[in-house]
C-alpha cells in the first residue's frame, strides 16, 4: 500500500482542504504505486502564502550566518540520505542510478555553497562627495517568494531555487511538479531536519491551474521563480508583473552541437549521444540538433546512429544507458514528433519505437532516435522536443553553422566541437545563447555561476545560480549617512 503525503504548512504536514488526493507511479512500472499526494486548491496555496508572510520578518532579521547554518545542516542530512534520495528519484522520475545520484549530490553542494556564501552577503562602502558622510549600499530580502519547479530534475532546481531565496532572508511557498513530488518532498524534511523555522518554508502539491495561479498572481507573493514550458512560463510571467511582482522563468531550448572538420569525430560523438540521449533528453538543455560540417557529415552520421544503438535502455534501477519517459504522454508526445519527422521527409536512421515485451509492456520506454537530411525550417529542426530525438543537419561552413545554430526561437545551451581556437572563440561570440561551451556537451553546468537563456528561453530578466541567483532574491538599498 502506498503512503499518503501531505503538504507542509507553517511547520506541519498537512491534508489539502479538498480531502483528494492524486497517485504517482513507476515508469518504469506503472502499477506499481510510489505514493499519493495533496491534491491542493487555491485556499491551501493561500493558506501557505499566509504562513510564509506570517514568518517574514523573523527570518530576515535572522544574521545571515546563523541562516547559513541551517543550509549547511540541510545539506548534511541531504548527505545522508543520498541513497534513499537517489533511489526515489530514479523510481519516480525515471533517471538512472547513475544520474540520480549526480543530480542529488549536486543539490547537496548547492547548499553547501550558499551557506558558505552568507558569510559574504552584504553591501558596498562607497566614497562620499562630503566629509562627515559615509554612503553605502545594503542588500535586503525581497520578503515572500514562490517557487515553481519541473520534473525533470526534481531535487536539482528545486535546490538552487530555495538555498538562494533562503540564504537572503525570504519565505518560500514551493509547488513541484506533480509527476515527481516525492524526492523534493524528501529535501523539504531535510530543511525541516535542519531546524529550519516554522512558515519559513512550505510545500504545496497540486495541479498548476489550482495551485499555481495564487502563486504568481497574490498580492503577498513578492517575487516569482519558475522553471518550465515557454507556453506556461510566459503566462506566468505576463500574470505576476501585473502588479510588478519579481520574476524570473527559465524555460524551453533547441540546443544545437556544431561539428566541424577539424574536431576529432569520436570525441564529437560522445559529445552529441550524452548530449542528445542522457537522462532520456528529458533535458532543457539536451542536445536535439547535431549541425555538421558538410565534409564529416555522412560519418558523423553513421557513428551516432552506432551510439544510439549501443546504449541499454531499461529500468533505471538497473542503472542502464538510458531510463523511461517520466510519463505517458510524453512518451506519446515524443512518438508524435517522430512521426512529423517522417512526414516532413527527414531519414529515420535508427530509433523511433516504443520499446515493448517483457520488462517493458508496463513502463514508458522509447528507443534513442537518430534523424538525418533534416532541413533547418522541419519541426523537428525548430520545436522542442522532450525526449532522445536528435536531427543531424548539414552546412557547409561555419558561418552557415551559426546562423543555423541561432535560426529557432530559443536560445538556450549551445556547443561546438572542434579544434580550432579561432572558431571556438567566434562560436561563443557569435551564438544566441545563454550558455555557450566549446569541447563540451550542451548538458550539465557549474553551480556557481549564471545560468539562463535568450530569446522564448527566458524573460531575460535574472540569471539563476551563483551570485546570480543572490541578486535576484534581494533588493538593494543606498543608505546616506550623515554624522
Amino acid at each position: 500500500m502506498s503512503t499518503e503525503h501531505g503538504n507542509y504548512i507553517d511547520g506541519d504536514w498537512i491534508e489539502s482542504e479538498s480531502g483528494e488526493t492524486f497517485a504517482v507511479s513507476n515508469p518504469a512500472n506503472k502499477n506499481e504505486i510510489l505514493g499519493t499526494y495533496q491534491q491542493s486548491t487555491s485556499d491551501d496555496a493561500k493558506a501557505a502564502i499566509e504562513a510564509a508572510v506570517a514568518a517574514q520578518d523573523e527570518w530576515a532579521s535572522t544574521p545571515a550566518p546563523e541562516r547559513g547554518a541551517v543550509l549547511k545542516r540541510t545539506a548534511d542530512a541531504l548527505e545522508a540520505r543520498k541513497d534513499e534520495l537517489t533511489k526515489t528519484l530514479t523510481t519516480e522520475e525515471g533517471k538512472t542510478l547513475s544520474e540520480a545520484g549526480g543530480e542529488v549530490q549536486r543539490a547537496i553542494d548547492i547548499f553547501t555553497y550558499y551557506a558558505e556564501k552568507t558569510r559574504d552577503l552584504g553591501g558596498t562602502m562607497k566614497a562620499a562627495s562630503a566629509g562627515n558622510k559615509q554612503l553605502y549600499t545594503k542588500l535586503e530580502p525581497l520578503g515572500t517568494v514562490s517557487l515553481i519547479t519541473p520534473w525533470n530534475y526534481p531535487i536539482a532546481i528545486p535546490a538552487w531555487k530555495l538555498a538562494p531565496a533562503l540564504a537572503t532572508g525570504n519565505t518560500v511557498v514551493f509547488k513541484p511538479a506533480s509527476a515527481a513530488p516525492g524526492v523534493s518532498l524528501k529535501l523539504v524534511e531535510c530543511l525541516e531536519q535542519a531546524g529550519l523555522p516554522s512558515g519559513v518554508v512550505n510545500y504545496v502539491t497540486g495541479s498548476g491551474s489550482d495551485v499555481g495561479a495564487p502563486l504568481s498572481e497574490h498580492g503577498e507573493i513578492d517575487a516569482v521563480s519558475f522553471t518550465g514550458s515557454t507556453a506556461i512560463g510566459t503566462i506566468v510571467a505576463q500574470t505576476a508583473t501585473e502588479d510588478l511582482k519579481r520574476v524570473q522563468c527559465e524555460m524551453g531550448g533547441k540546443n544545437p552541437t556544431v561539428v566541424m572538420p577539424s574536431a576529432d569525430l569520436t570525441d564529437a560523438v560522445d559529445i552529441v549521444g550524452s548530449g542528445a540521449f542522457g537522462v532520456t533528453g528529458q533535458a532543457c538543455t539536451a542536445c536535439s540538433r547535431a549541425i555538421v560540417h558538410e565534409e564529416v557529415y555522412d560519418e558523423f552520421v553513421a557513428e551516432i546512429v552506432d551510439y544510439a544503438e549501443s546504449l541499454t535502455v531499461g529500468d533505471g534501477t538497473d542503472d542502464v544507458d538510458m531510463g523511461p519517459h517520466v510519463t505517458e504522454s510524453e512518451l506519446d508526445e515524443t512518438l508524435e514528433y517522430v512521426n512529423v519527422g517522417r512526414e516532413d521527409g527527414a531519414t529515420l536512421e535508427t530509433g523511433g519505437n516504443r520499446l515493448t515485451g517483457d520488462e517493458y509492456d508496463d513502463g514508458y520506454f522509447v528507443e534513442p532516435t537518430v534523424f538525418s537530411d533534416v532541413n533547418a525550417d522541419m519541426r523537428i529542426a525548430q520545436e522542442e522536443i522532450f525526449g532522445p530525438v536528435l536531427a543531424v543537419l548539414s552546412v557547409s561552413d561555419f558561418e552557415e553553422a551559426v546562423a543555423v545554430a541561432n535560426g529557432v526561437e530559443f536560445g538556450l545551451s549551445a556547443s561546438i566541437v572542434t579544434d580550432d581556437l579561432s572558431e571556438g572563440h567566434r562560436f561563443i561570440e557569435g551564438v544566441e545563447a545563454g550558455v555557450a561551451k566549446v569541447n563540451e556537451k550542451t548538458t550539465g553546468l557549474e553551480l556557481h555561476v549564471p545560468f539562463g537563456g535568450y530569446k522564448q528561453s527566458s524573460t531575460n530578466t535574472y540569471r539563476e545560480q551563483g551570485d546570480a541567483g543572490l541578486d535576484f532574491f534581494t533588493s538593494i538599498k543606498t543608505a546616506y549617512l550623515n554624522y
